[in-house]
């Protein structure tokens, strides 16, 4: 009898323990170094997290920790979970004693960020990250996952992220290789360039980008440059479509001539300029361009432009 009433007892201290192990190892110091090179040293896990950038904003949630998250900035939009937090602004107009007021243990910032010294004087934690190509998202990712306490979790979600970029390769057609392409991000224009991350997407979709490497990632271009270059196709968001086609000169443009042009509703160009966990997503999208581009004129979407302005990275 007796041994059968231990058996209990030493079930409830056997999980006693294994809570008492947890919670010292949550809170163990965590140190890590930012983008700036900075290392920045948390005592725990942080608990209350502000993302002031979507890409990590997602990249927190992708990793589970939604949860963590008191404030966002305003181009913040996914996953619909974060919808009720409160919003802090964007890269000119953050609030900084709103900021202060939901007392994080960490803010997350771009590292072009003009937030960061304002913040470390008030004495609050500050990790500046900014992905800009495949290599910094896999990095990024790590660095988040080992801020949250999950070293592993960040490269699980890159292999996933890797996998369909693979995947939405291999579905595309011969015909869809090697046609060449201008991405525009932004009507001034600016445009997508070999470099980046959008860049590096459609080379490995086999897409041809009209705009070589050594422009940099995100291009300012003068409108006759792309008239020049001929692109076969055009990819471009649903802010920025209206009247690309009467731009001086862009009627005599393949892509245009041939009505291949792959126009982007706002909830998929949020996709598409984030480099962050939905990267497969964007994949797919860009290889349903290629491939409708290689099969005829791409249909323009029927659904009126109606969004709030959208925010890159």
């Amino acid at each position: 009898m007796l041994m059968g009433k231990t058996r209990p007892l030493a079930r409830l201290l056997l999980t006693l323990l294994a809570a008492l192990c947890w919670n010292m190892a949550s809170a163990a110091p965590v140190q890590l170094k930012d983008d700036r090179g900075q290392n920045v040293t948390l005592p725990d896990v942080p608990r209350r997290i502000i993302s002031l950038l979507p890409s990590l904003t997602e990249s927190v949630c992708t990793l589970g920790e939604c949860t963590r998250l008191v404030g966002v900035d305003r181009y913040s939009n996914f996953p619909a979970s974060i919808q009720s937090l409160p919003r802090l602004g964007g890269m000119d107009d953050t609030s900084i004693e709103s900021i202060v007021a939901l007392r994080p243990d960490v803010v997350l910032v771009a590292i072009s960020s003009r937030l960061t010294d304002r913040l470390e004087a008030l004495g609050l934690k500050v990790i500046a990250l900014e992905p800009k190509t495949h290599a910094d998202v896999q990095r990024v990712l790590g660095k988040v996952a080992q801020l949250l306490g999950k070293p592993q979790a960040g490269a699980q979600v890159w292999q996933r992220i890797d996998e369909g970029i693979k995947e939405a390769a291999a579905s595309l057609p011969p015909a869809a290789r090697q046609l060449n392409v201008y991405y525009e991000v932004d009507s001034a224009p600016y445009a997508a360039g070999t470099s980046s991350f959008i860049g590096e997407t459609l080379a490995r979709l086999g897409a041809r980008n009209v705009i070589p490497a050594e422009l940099g990632p995100f291009p300012k271009l003068n409108p006759e440059y792309v008239v020049r270059a001929n692109p076969q196709v055009i990819m471009v968001g649903q802010r920025s479509a209206p009247g690309l086609p009467q731009r001086p000169g862009w009627n005599s443009i393949q892509a245009v001539k041939n009505q291949r042009i792959c126009v982007w509703l706002p909830d998929e160009s949020d996709v598409l300029v984030r480099p962050g966990p939905r990267m497969a997503e964007a994949a797919v999208l860009m290889a349903r361009c290629l491939r409708q581009a290689a099969a005829g004129p791409v249909p323009l979407p029927t659904t009126p432009f109606n969004a709030p302005p959208g925010g890159m990275r």
